[in-house]
């Protein structure tokens, strides 16, 4: 590992702590091999001024909730040092307690909660302390002789801590071991199955020492192993099985997951080791990781439900074992799979969560091999594991976190979706929590979305190959399939039946009902396996009320109205509903040109102002007005209705 110090960027920060403290705290979050999605601490020791003009001895130490890659200075609590210290020398402090104490000694009120660490950091004679959980340390100590290991390593210089549990337990310890040690003498601290600490009066002399560290364990481990397993072999792949999979989780955990399966040569190697049922469900890389990965992954094996089933047995059975009184089983689901010979499964509620375990994971499976390289994977004891998964710290900040979105987890699929209604869909479904995967025919679909939330593809609808290539997309992308929003369409030139020319009947036919049929074709397999699976097709006004001159697209979508109808029929029983909505002059759509609209406006005498609002409620639709009921209709509110017409128009008294 190198150091990523640079002299030209510090100087900008050289008389300001703080300012250096976000420098080097930011060099280390940049190694995902040292800190991993909000792990690690740092803090500085300095002075700040009171609202009275006092000053005070402060540690500023990594708020809760701020990631080292990213954070600035008002990340860091300022919390007052004699506090802090005095804490340290409590008998006994309550994890509770602690924080209430943390808080009550901020300088600033409005400050993130500090660290559960402070109280280490404060007892930390030096001014900038770090600490991070460097994948070859943890490698290390995670053996069966990993002390003696990591004694090897470092001499007499780098003090090692047996495990303890993070917060006032960890800080009382290091300070009992070290009342008559000298940390003068001392380069820095390992941590047991927990990390490094590395200490100095100067910034950069406490980052490099660090890197220093952990480097020397990466050398360590790289003389005495092999390179983790990979595969050049791409992997089989089985879209339908890896939708069934997600399914099974997503009601294990109590609501639809994202399925994030990861074909890789890393992950497809691990997936094929003979013992990886073993190596995997031994337990975290370090306990801090269970709270995102839970303590093992799912095992897949021929019957992914029952595998399913059989992980939240096992982990109620692991809750009963460690729990004491009071305590609430979390939801049992498993966070990542093993899909052997195939690679390894994420699960989230949220592309994020969904990528964040992902993280974790390649770094664990890693870590695991260099592990048995060393002697053997060995993991805490499944106790001290629950107790971090279970901290009070921790259920208080699930608590916090709040309810998830309407459609989290959700999977949708929205045609003609780079502009009017099919957009106003994409977005609608993307601010109640869902993913979604658009299709259009414009080139400027794979710009306009290109998310963690969502994909963008060209795709002609008349095109069969190209569809099917898009759903399978989706479906790779995302682990599934749980709403369609079928809104793509044409609007041919306004003619009388007799007028009508042939190549704009059959174009019309081709995009506003066969494409449609098709696309279901491809839809339904992944719909039939979906969480809680709902269509929503976009016909017209046209269908209960046609005019003149549209023959070629009423028909069409009358056709597309009794093609949904008899899906509801088919598709009930699978608990798939399907849904039609009549819209009608919503003007803000492609359909919509100043040439039809003048047009439609001539046909019946009246201004093109009075023609958008020739309606009951004399009122404009808009797309949005659209895409919010087509959105609700894909979610629990209408989760007992299907074959439902309804109409989005204003009013029109031809109907009414």
């Amino acid at each position: 590992m190198q150091s990523l110090w640079n002299d030209g960027e510090a100087a900008a920060c050289r008389d300001d702590p703080l300012a250096l403290r976000v420098y080097t705290s930011r060099l280390l979050g940049r190694e995902p091999d040292l800190v991993l999605h909000g792990g690690g601490n740092t803090s500085v020791k300095t002075t700040a001024t009171d609202l009275f003009g006092n000053t005070h001895a402060v540690l500023y130490v990594k708020g809760s909730g701020w990631d080292l890659e990213t954070i600035e200075g008002p990340g860091f609590a300022p919390v007052r040092l004699d506090a802090l210290l005095a804490m340290a020398e409590l008998e006994q402090l309550d994890d509770s307690d602690m924080v209430r104490a943390q808080r009550a000694a901020m300088l600033d009120p409005n400050a993130p909660s500090p660290s559960v660490e402070a109280i280490l950091h404060a007892i930390i004679p030096f001014d900038y302390v770090d600490h991070t959980h460097a994948d070859a340390v943890v490698s290390v100590t995670n053996t069966p002789d990993g002390e003696e290991a990591i004694r090897e390593i470092y001499g007499e210089r780098v003090w090692v801590v047996p495990y303890v549990m993070p917060g006032f337990a960890l800080a009382q310890a290091v300070n009992t071991m070290t009342r008559e040690k000298d940390w003068a003498e001392c380069d820095g601290m390992i941590l047991m199955n927990h990390g490094a600490f590395t200490f100095a009066d100067d910034a950069k002399a406490a980052y490099e020492k660090m890197i220093e560290l952990v480097s020397r364990a990466e050398e360590y481990a790289a003389t005495r192993t092999t390179p983790p397993r990979t595969s050049l072999e791409p992997p089989s792949e089985d879209l339908e099985a890896l939708a069934a999979i997600r399914r099974s989780v997503g009601a294990a955990r109590g609501g639809a997951v994202l399925a994030r399966w990861d074909g890789d040569p890393a992950s497809l190697g691990f997936s094929e080791l003979q013992d990886v049922a073993d190596l995997a469900t031994r337990g975290p890389l370090t306990p801090d990781h269970v709270i995102r990965t839970k303590r093992t992954a799912l095992v897949l094996g021929e019957d992914p439900a029952v595998d399913v089933e059989q992980y939240v047995a096992s982990y109620r059975e692991y809750f009963e074992r460690n729990a004491s009184e009071g305590l609430t089983c979390l939801d049992p689901a498993p966070r990542w799979a093993i899909w052997p010979k195939r690679g390894t499964i994420c699960f989230g509620r949220s592309p994020k969560e969904a990528r964040i375990v992902a993280d974790i994971k390649d770094h664990t499976i890693r870590a695991i091999q260099v592990a048995e390289a060393l002697g053997g994977w060995n993991v805490l004891p499944e106790k001290d594991v629950f107790e971090v998964e279970y901290w009070v710290l921790e259920q208080a900040k699930l608590a916090r976190s709040g309810s998830p979105p309407l459609l989290a987890g959700k999977i949708a699929l929205v045609t003609g979706a780079a502009s009017g209604i099919g957009l106003a869909c994409v977005r609608g479904l993307q601010r109640l929590g869902a993913v979604v995967g658009g299709l259009d025919v414009d080139p400027a679909i794979v710009e306009l979305m290109d998310s963690e939330t969502e994909l963008g593809i060209e795709c002609d609808v008349t095109d069969d190959g190209a569809m099917a290539d898009a759903v399978r997309a989706i479906v790779r992308q995302y682990g599934g399939l749980d709403i369609v929003i079928d809104n793509v369409g044409v609007f041919p030139t306004s003619a009388p039946i007799d007028k009508i020319r042939a190549e704009a009947w059959d174009h019309s036919i081709a995009v506003n009902l066969t494409s449609h049929q098709r696309l279901w074709q491809l839809c339904i397999p992944f719909l039939r396996i979906g969480a809680d699976p709902a269509v929503v097709v976009i016909a017209s006004k046209n269908v209960p009320a046609p005019g003149p001159g549209a023959a070629a697209y009423s028909v069409a979508k009358a056709g597309l109205t009794q093609l949904a109808r008899v899906a509801a029929l088919e598709l009930g029983e699978a608990g798939v509903r399907v849904n039609i909505l009549h819209p009608d002059k919503v003007y803000d759509t492609a359909l919509w040109t100043t040439e039809v609209l003048e047009a439609r406006a001539a046909h019946y005498g009246v201004s093109v102002e009075e023609y958008k609002t020739r309606n009951v409620l004399r009122t404009e639709v808009s797309s949005h007005d659209v895409a919010d009921l087509a959105c609700a209709m894909a979610g629990p509110l209408f989760s007992k209705t299907t074959g439902a017409q309804v109409a989005v128009d204003g009013g029109d008294i031809r109907i009414i």
